[in-house]
């Protein structure tokens, strides 16, 4: 029986609890004891260069010509001012603060991992491999690595069959997958993005057969979070002879199914150019000014549940939250199968709202909610989205909604894996944890919530 079962906490626990507060308590009054009052004032300036940068940052975003000259040397030599004057003044004591917190953070992890606080691991399904399995192979998806990694021989000697695109036509692979469902097919997979995944994905769905992914594509974020190796797209074949199955869930923007996320707003905009698939920074740059002060670009509204966003200038909707506890984190997802939609929206104004995301602990421009369905509206009656990365534009309103446990996902048995997310340094449990003696500070039923949830 565990610790947390039987109410003792094992001693470790307890001083590493302790470790990470005192650590953290000299992390912060370190640098102002080693400096006095220059320290007290030092700390006061950073917090406003952390503030100065984000503010140049938005004019150079917003800006042009001189303007954005300025600002983007205003947002590079900030904080190189700082760090040097941070250690022509206090020498040693910012290495040693910044060791301190590293130890503060690691500590605070440990303690709290073993309470109990972590995301349940997604149940796998023991099921008969596929006789008829039909892989679509894209290969100039991720650079050439179908061709690279052998992809295509190593599956049809596997047993699979291979449609390989044409990169010189247009092909829908909606309708490919439907043909090899209808020839008996009982798997569907691809080696490509996840663009052209989500396609294939609601087809699997609709048909109720397996689904697979090959990581083959540029960054591969269904993948990434489906504990699969990026590394080693070959190894993902493995799930045709030796796999295990997973219930994921499906996200729809209108009828277009994603995998990974609807944007909606500036990066939508942004990506809808022609000339940002061959230069995306100088696009981006070029379009940005417009977009920011609102002189181009749809005004949207989203409607999550209760609440409103008006006039966001991006929300993104997701299949499953993206996590925003940890900065290691940002762009991942705990787990597939919450059944509901992550919601991030973001209203920055003027350079002072710019500033409060990176200060305010609660910025009003920033809203991260959950939500089985959500509904985003515009001024027009067609908006542009960007769905899994891809350019759309869909007529308004766009309802997106969440299929729970749509989608069949077959996944090699030996796999990398999810990485464990560390759990969410809470001060006050470590606290309590600190000042036990022998008796457990952690509820006896934990588990893993997000916002809105």
């Amino acid at each position: 029986m565990g610790a947390d079962m039987m109410g003792w906490e094992p001693a470790g626990q307890r001083w590493a609890a302790r470790a990470s507060l005192a650590s953290a308590a000299l992390a912060v009054l370190l640098p102002v004891g080693f400096g006095g009052v220059t320290g007290l004032l030092l700390v006061a300036a950073g917090l406003v260069g952390a503030g100065l940068t984000a503010a140049a940052v938005w004019w150079a975003l917003a800006n042009r010509g001189p303007v954005r000259v300025l600002a983007a040397l205003v947002a590079v030599a900030v904080p190189v001012g700082l760090v040097t004057l941070f250690a022509a003044t206090l020498w040693w004591a910012p290495l040693v603060s910044a060791a301190l917190w590293t130890l503060a953070v690691w500590a605070g992890r440990y303690a709290l991992r073993s309470t109990g606080f972590r995301a349940p691991r997604q149940k796998e399904y023991r099921t008969p491999a596929p006789q008829r399995p039909f892989l679509i192979m894209n290969p100039r998806s991720g650079g050439g690595k179908v061709g690279r990694f052998g992809l295509t021989e190593k599956a049809e000697s596997l047993g699979a069959q291979v449609a390989l695109l044409d990169p010189e036509k247009h092909q829908d692979v909606t309708v490919l997958a439907r043909d090899a469902v209808a020839r008996g097919a009982d798997l569907l997979g691809v080696a490509g993005g996840d663009g052209t995944q989500a396609l294939v994905a609601a087809v699997a769905a609709e048909h109720g057969v397996p689904f697979m992914v090959v990581t083959a594509g540029t960054r591969n974020h269904f993948a990434m979070d489906l504990g699969l190796d990026r590394d080693d797209p070959a190894a993902s074949l493995d799930a045709l002879t030796d796999g295990v199955e997973l219930r994921v869930d499906l996200g729809y923007a209108g009828d277009h199914p994603f995998v990974n996320n609807a944007s909606f707003g500036t990066y939508a905009a942004v990506i809808q150019s022609p000339a940002y698939r061959a230069d995306k920074v100088g696009t981006a740059l070029d379009l940005l000014p417009d977009l920011l002060t609102r002189k181009q670009g749809a005004r949207l509204t989203a409607r999550v549940r209760r609440t409103v966003l008006t006039d966001p200038h991006a929300v993104l909707v997701s299949n499953n939250p993206y996590r925003t506890d940890d900065p290691l984190g940002l762009g991942r997802r705990r787990r597939l199968d919450s059944g509901v939609l992550g919601v991030l929206g973001v209203r920055v104004d003027n350079a002072a709202e710019a500033a409060a995301l990176l200060l305010d602990p609660q910025p009003a421009g920033l809203t991260i909610m959950t939500a089985r369905e959500v509904v985003v509206d515009a001024d027009r009656p067609e908006i542009e989205v960007g769905l899994d990365g891809e350019a759309l534009t869909l007529p308004t309103p766009v309802h997106c909604r969440i299929t729970p446990g749509a989608l069949r996902v077959r996944v090699p048995r030996h796999r990398p894996g999810v990485p464990e997310a560390p759990p969410r340094l809470n001060w006050r449990r470590l606290r309590k944890l600190a000042a036990s003696v022998g008796r457990t500070a952690a509820p006896r039923r934990a588990g893993w919530r997000t916002w809105g949830g």
